[in-house]
């Protein structure tokens, strides 16, 4: 039996924060039910796409998803969409605050008929305070909570991580909410739900660690430091002789006491200013162009294999093609091909974590406009042929 086996989940997402939600609920076995518009969700148009289909991530993100089409602009969809949402356990979207609001389906809304749900809102700024109604994507909650502020190197602008982390962060944070809420939940007599918001500005602020308490209780402000571990030394990555790059993380005593071993530098080890973490950050800069010098000399493969027998933590800096070969990735099945439901196999991240008694698993890809529509209609709502003739006639559903 899956781990979440038997829960039904309502996805009114598009592009990434709460489709995530979706897909992560969706690996551990939920019968997630993902509504789409007619034209789609924009995330199959991001991105490299399948000649002549859909972007590759989307099949990632819409896998394991039942996927419909409905129209909420129009009344007769949004009748259909508050009958799914009376039979689902869980909610989840990410649309602009308000817009659900106006078509009858905002927490509040789908309560009266469902005090049981669980309702998970993710937007850029929350449900109340005076950002509510801003319309909010990750690059800008990246920005706000402070970790853009933060990344790149000090001479230069800040810059964003090469994923949407801010979406990915938010949620992340969804789905341990909707899992407490679903405990708590389980625990009540009455079986009351609960109401899940997000914020994606927030999300970020949630990693940005000591950002705000070394500012409250201190007065520092952190500034951007480049690749360096600001509260810690050395952390960072090297250069080596074949041109490609190591990380290195030797920043306790102990592992720095084995680099300066692999290294061939007693003098470094036996340096009293450098037997603490304050004493290394403190000289950063020139511990990390000694050790640089160092990898310089080496080429990455010996520098991995040194490290590893030394007991130093480290690694390459690896691309995607890299990733998809290296033996780790491979013996923990990590690259996983799944097949649409019209056939094709595409390839793609397996489920993360991994779950020994109930592990999640890759059932389907992602796949087209509406596949779904009339099994789901006919199965969750029990409605005949003719009524679902019917509404795809008036443009209620795709």
């Amino acid at each position: 039996m899956n781990a979440l086996e038997g829960l039904r989940v309502l996805e009114f997402g598009q592009l990434v924060a709460a489709p995530s939600v979706g897909r992560i609920l969706a690996d551990f076995g939920a019968d997630v039910i993902k509504v789409e518009p007619p034209d789609g969700d924009p995330l199959r148009h991001w991105g490299e796409c399948a000649p002549g289909s859909d972007s590759w991530w989307w099949y990632t993100q819409a896998r394991n998803k039942r996927l419909i089409s409905i129209d909420l602009k129009t009344a007769e969809g949004q009748g259909v969409a508050k009958e799914l949402a009376k039979r689902c356990d869980v909610l989840i979207e990410n649309l602009r605050p308000g817009r659900l609001e106006g078509w009858g389906l905002n927490y509040q809304q789908v309560a009266v008929d469902n005090p049981s749900i669980i309702y998970a809102s993710i937007s850029g700024f929350g449900q109340t305070g005076p950002y509510r109604d801003r319309a909010g994507f990750g690059n800008i909650a990246e920005s706000m909570g402070g970790i853009r502020y933060i990344s790149g190197f000090p001479d230069r602008p800040p810059v964003r991580t090469g994923v949407s982390i801010g979406d990915e962060l938010a949620a992340l944070q969804a789905t341990i909410g909707i899992l407490a809420a679903l405990n708590r939940r389980n625990q009540d007599p009455d079986n009351r739900g609960d109401f899940v918001d997000v914020a994606l500005t927030e999300a970020v602020l949630s990693i940005t660690e000591g950002l705000l308490p070394e500012y409250l209780n201190a007065g520092l402000v952190q500034e951007r430091t480049g690749n360096q571990l600001l509260r810690a030394a050395p952390s960072n990555i090297y250069p080596t002789a074949d041109e490609k790059w190591i990380a290195i993380g030797a920043n306790t005593f102990g592992t720095f006491s084995k680099l300066t071993e692999a290294m061939g530098r007693p003098d470094l080890k036996a340096d009293t200013r450098l037997s603490t973490n304050e004493g290394r950050v403190a000289r950063v800069d020139q511990l990390d162009a000694d050790i640089a010098d160092w990898t310089q000399k080496h080429d990455l493969r010996t520098l991995v294999n040194l490290l590893a027998e030394s007991g130093v933590p480290a690694g390459p800096v690896m691309s995607a093609p890299e990733i998809a070969q290296d033996p780790q990735i491979q013996a923990r099945n990590m690259v996983r091909y799944a097949s649409t439901q019209d056939g094709q196999t595409i390839g793609m991240l397996d489920v993360v974590p991994k779950l020994t008694n109930a592990p999640g698993q890759i059932r389907w890809a992602g796949g087209r406009i509406g596949q779904h529509t009339n099994t789901v209609l006919s199965e969750v709502l029990e409605y005949s042929p003719d009524t679902i003739n019917h509404l795809r006639t008036v443009g209620a559903i795709r």
